[in-house]
């Protein structure tokens, strides 16, 4: 029943289509980008992005000359905090400026050193600094969609861990083991698992009886047994 991780993104892959990032992958851009909105969600994101680029733009000097009041008109739209999102932008401006002329990109060095460098951005934990590392092409690692680390986990094991860290390392050590350490390839996985966790496999009320991986999900293998999937006694 159960396959290999390649298998489960094929199949993925030709129930979604091929699948492409929504936000920058500018490391800079990225980290602009994700106080965009608040709580933050792709489409909180976009619409406090579209506004800012709009408003004030998203270079670290357009920011340091806006200050906060302007930022906070332009980042209202995203959502939350707006004052607060804004006090933020000022300060990655501020540190990019400062310590990387301007250019995040000049981050360099060994990958552990890299990820220190952005985990000292405000909300960026190892799953965002991941991320960053693989869209900006800086690294192939085997990053997992923080919002829906369990996707990988429940279909090869059947339930995610209660705790979360432990599940982010399980599929993340399930991505490097099976999917090739290029950036193709490691963007794709992230891309295809990410859709299925936000439309499908979520993390509470799956949508099971939909699901195009069932045959090789022990999730559904253990949850379905004996029931039909999508009737009236299926957890959808």
């Amino acid at each position: 029943m159960n396959s290999g991780v390649a298998e489960l993104l094929d199949r993925l892959e030709a129930h979604y289509g091929p699948q492409q990032p929504g936000w920058p992958t500018d490391p800079y851009e990225f980290i602009v980008w994700w106080h965009c909105g608040y709580p933050a969600s792709d489409a909180a994101c976009a619409r406090g992005w579209d506004s800012l680029v709009r408003e004030v733009g998203i270079g670290p000097v357009q920011l340091l000359a806006s200050g906060v009041a302007r930022l906070t008109e332009a980042l209202r739209p995203g959502g939350m905090v707006p004052e607060l999102r804004a006090m933020r932008l000022i300060e990655i401006a501020e540190r990019v400026q400062r310590e990387y002329g301007g250019d995040l990109r000049n981050l360099g060095g060994p990958l552990d050193k890299v990820r220190r460098e952005l985990k000292r951005f405000p909300n960026i934990a190892d799953p965002g600094a991941d991320r960053i590392m693989l869209f900006g092409g800086i690294a192939p690692v085997a990053a997992v969609p923080s919002n829906c680390p369990h996707v990988l986990v429940r279909i090869q094991r059947g339930l995610e861990r209660e705790n979360y860290g432990v599940t982010y390392r399980e599929a993340q050590q399930a991505i490097d083991a099976e999917v090739p350490a290029t950036l193709d390839a490691r963007s794709r996985a992230y891309l295809l698992l990410k859709r299925h966790g936000q439309e499908l496999c979520k993390s509470t009320k799956p949508k099971c009886g939909e699901c195009p991986v069932q045959a090789c999900c022990a999730f559904f293998a253990k949850e379905y047994r004996g029931r039909v999937p999508g009737g009236r006694n299926s957890p959808v």
